[in-house]
């Protein structure tokens, strides 16, 4: 019995230590044995339309959760806040130019969407969450999330006319429909996280006592995601030299956005908020915007990206680990 406890604590211990790898690859292994196992056709099929359901709830809870710890009274833009909004909209610019410059068409075309969906999209709405467990400002990078969005909500409607001749869309409907859904994802969890912080002091700090909760409800968020971005990878039947493509290119866009972000943070002692609202980004939302308006095979694009920012992501918490008991092996 003791062999099986530490067996037990043994596990439970490597899943708190290495969540987001551990959902990467459950997501993964779970989806893959749905897709060669034949008689799971029929609980794939019927458990799809849950998830989809589910996803988007689950992940308006973990923000709840989140909000819930933060200080409303705090929230207000900083300097750091403009100069990667400018840092998204050059690199936005920049990628449109290439692309109307070379008068991009066919696979090249799609590559280049797929890149530029990674990054016109908004910061994530759970850069918070990682940010929180770096030790960052949870305050300031809630208002960046929020700040991000409405920049995305602008940019859309204005870029994609411009390097698709087949993406037609009125400038206000797609507006109006970005900012819809960011009212859903974001300020119905920030209402709700005021209300319960304000007046049902009692269950806030219930929930306040459980700790790192909205980091592990996001862990299991991200199981789901991973299976659906496999999903989305493995059903686009791109041909395999395509993926290998727009799947390197995505790490170096990754690594690009991460490293600028933090290069930007530490004129303003925000290096990792600065890094996670550059680098982490709504892929759920590139997804959408990709399927919405452009072709079907850019959504590998932010497909990939998603897996690499939460291999960054994993990275930057272990580091921030070992710093953290480095520290306290030295008070001691």
């Amino acid at each position: 019995m003791s062999n099986f406890a530490a067996m037990f604590k043994a596990i439970i211990t490597l899943l708190k230590n290495w969540t987001l790898p551990c959902a990467i690859v459950g997501g993964t292994v779970i989806y893959l044995i749905f897709y060669w196992v034949p008689a799971l056709d029929a609980i794939g099929d019927a458990l799809a339309p849950v998830f989809d359901t589910i996803l988007p709830l689950f992940m308006g809870l973990i923000l709840f959760t989140t909000f819930c710890r933060v200080d409303f009274h705090k929230m207000r833009p900083h300097r750091w806040h403009l100069w990667i909004t400018v840092f998204q909209i050059v690199f936005v610019a920049l990628i449109v130019g290439i692309i109307m410059g070379a008068h991009m068409q066919g696979r090249d075309l799609t590559m280049m969407e797929g890149i530029l969906t990674c990054v016109i999209c908004p910061g994530a709405a759970a850069a918070a969450v990682v940010t929180g467990k770096l030790g960052g400002d949870l305050e300031t990078m809630t208002t960046y999330t929020f700040l991000s969005n409405f920049v995305t909500a602008l940019l859309v409607p204005v870029v994609f006319p411009l390097i698709d001749s087949d993406v037609t869309m009125n400038f206000w409907q797609s507006f109006l429909m970005i900012l819809y859904k960011v009212c859903l994802v974001l300020v119905v969890p920030m209402v709700a996280a005021y209300l319960v912080k304000h007046y049902l002091p009692r269950l806030h700090h219930k929930l306040m006592s459980i700790e790192d909760l909205s980091f592990y409800m996001w862990g299991i968020s991200l199981t789901i995601v991973t299976g659906c971005t496999v999903k989305n990878i493995v059903n686009s039947h791109a041909p395999t030299a395509f993926m290998i493509a727009i799947a390197a290119i995505a790490l170096l866009l990754c690594l690009a956005q991460f490293a600028v972000g933090r290069y930007i943070g530490h004129f303003f002692g925000t290096t990792v908020e600065s890094g996670q609202a550059l680098g982490q980004k709504n892929t759920a939302f590139a997804v959408w915007i990709a399927y919405t308006y452009l072709s079907p095979l850019s959504v590998a694009g932010p497909g990939c990206y998603i897996l690499w920012q939460n291999a960054i992501n994993s990275l930057e918490i272990w580091h921030h680990r070992r710093l953290q008991e480095k520290q306290q092996a030295a008070n001691h």
